[in-house]
């Protein structure tokens, strides 16, 4: 079953903060800012982002792109988009994100580790980032953030790929619980600086393996995602 899923366009109007959570045998490592998102009753509602930088586990590292020349065409779509939640639960299309059955990340490069976290906000992807919210901060530019919502108050997290993970992570298709596979359900990062081109960060962790079957969950020939893998499952829906 689907969780909710959907992105906010919004604007950042505090500084990243680094911080750290457990879980299980790693600390997972995000980057929080206060988000200025507009709601439908017209008001304006301040909303938690927790982006993906990385883990302190060499074993599961995060796995990222990140794009200062992004031109894909689903930017006119978000241009286009009301300031605030567009939500997108059960869409199978644009501008649902799914890195394996749209061409979302096509001419976006390589894929790149992260380096093993301390802590200390001094590794990569967190300074490139980070230097980038900041300056989405300072000039007011329109920020959208992919995601799951908080299940309780306003906030926006798994900024990562939302499919291809084992244990219990996996979608029996029955339940509804709180973190699990599905596909159309990617998460990400666009900024807007004003130019032809925009900023985009693209995660997924080296544990979670493509491709995926209907239910997001990895395949019995799957494998840590690469370079050939984004857009491979275009047009077998």
């Amino acid at each position: 079953m689907n969780l909710n899923y959907g992105f906010v366009k919004c604007k950042v109007v505090s500084d990243p903060v680094l911080k750290g959570s457990h879980l299980r045998k790693e600390t997972q490592y995000h980057l929080h800012s206060t988000l200025s998102v507009p709601a439908a009753d017209g008001t304006v509602q301040s909303w938690d982002s927790a982006i993906n930088v990385g883990t302190n586990d060499a074993d599961d590292l995060l796995r990222y792109i990140l794009a200062f020349d992004y031109h894909g065409p689903i930017i006119a779509t978000l241009k286009a988009a009301p300031a605030g939640y567009t939500d997108l639960t059960g869409t199978d299309a644009l501008p649902a994100l799914d890195f394996l059955r749209t061409n979302v990340l096509a001419e976006t490069g390589k894929w790149r580790d992260s380096d093993v976290m301390d802590g200390s906000g001094q590794q990569e992807p967190v300074l490139t980032l980070q230097r980038l919210l900041v300056q989405a901060h300072s000039t007011g530019a329109d920020v959208y953030i992919f995601g799951r919502t908080y299940t309780e108050g306003n906030g926006i997290h798994d900024v990562h790929m939302n499919q291809g993970s084992s244990g219990s992570f996996i979608n029996n298709g029955e339940d509804n619980h709180n973190d699990h596979n599905d596909i159309w359900q990617d998460g990400a990062v666009f900024v807007d600086l004003g130019q032809p081109e925009w900023a985009a960060y693209f995660t997924a962790f080296t544990q979670q393996d493509v491709p995926t079957d209907d239910l997001g969950n990895p395949t019995q020939d799957s494998h840590e995602i690469d370079d050939d893998d984004p857009g491979s499952l275009a047009g077998n829906q």
